[in-house]
Order: structure tokens, then sequence, then C-alpha cells
């Protein structure tokens, strides 16, 4: 069973940084894609970036990109987000997730956590 649990999140004021962590557990996920999506209240969930796990190849948001960066630990099983220049549109849930490289969606997700930026 595959688990994902995200943490680091919380309150910060626009400019700031905060790093966001997904321990993965459950599996061996070398042939997986780890990615992270956020949702804004009253808005549609978005996409945010993703990393393959073998190899680090990345991909963003446009949104995010230049501020945001995902990297991954293989030791510890674990994928980060890092993310700088916090705007109060990035206020969302974030949610860590993952899929197998071939797959088209996501079949994995965490319980989320909140990123608050203020103004």
């Amino acid at each position: 069973q595959v688990q994902l649990v995200e943490s680091g999140g919380g309150l910060v004021q626009a400019g700031g940084s905060l790093r966001l962590s997904c321990a993965a557990s459950g599996r061996t996920f070398s042939n997986y894609v780890m990615g992270w999506f956020r949702q804004a209240p009253g808005k549609e969930r978005e996409f945010v970036g993703a990393i393959t796990w073998s190899g680090g190849r990345t991909s963003y948001a446009d949104s995010v990109k230049g501020r945001f960066t995902i990297s991954r630990d293989n030791a510890k099983n674990t994928v980060y987000l890092q993310m700088n220049s916090l705007k109060p549109e990035d206020t969302a849930v974030y949610y860590c997730v993952s899929r197998r490289l071939l797959s088209e969606s996501y079949d994995y997700w965490g319980q989320g956590t909140q990123v608050t930026v203020s103004s």
C-alpha cells in the first residue's frame, strides 16, 4: 500500500520561502513519477510540478517556474518542494502525488498540507 505523507506547510509572508516534504512508503518507486498539486479555495486542483524518481527529470507549471524546485532523496524515499519568492496566490493545500512512469493519471495522493502566504 503506497503512502504519501506531506509536511512542512505553514504561514509565511509574501517573498518568503517554505520547503515541503513528502515521505513515500509502501513500494519501490524507481519506475514512478512523484509530483505536487495544489488547490486553492474555490479553485480547481492545479499541477505544480513533478520529478522522475530515476534520473530526476523535472517539469513545472508556468506559474511556479523559476520560483519552485522539486528534488528527491532516494535514500530517504522523500521528495521535496522548495518554494521561494512566495506570493499570496500560492496559498493553497499542497498535495504530494505519485504515478507509474507510463501511467497518465496520478494514482496516489497524500492528505495535503496547507500553505498560506500573507501579503
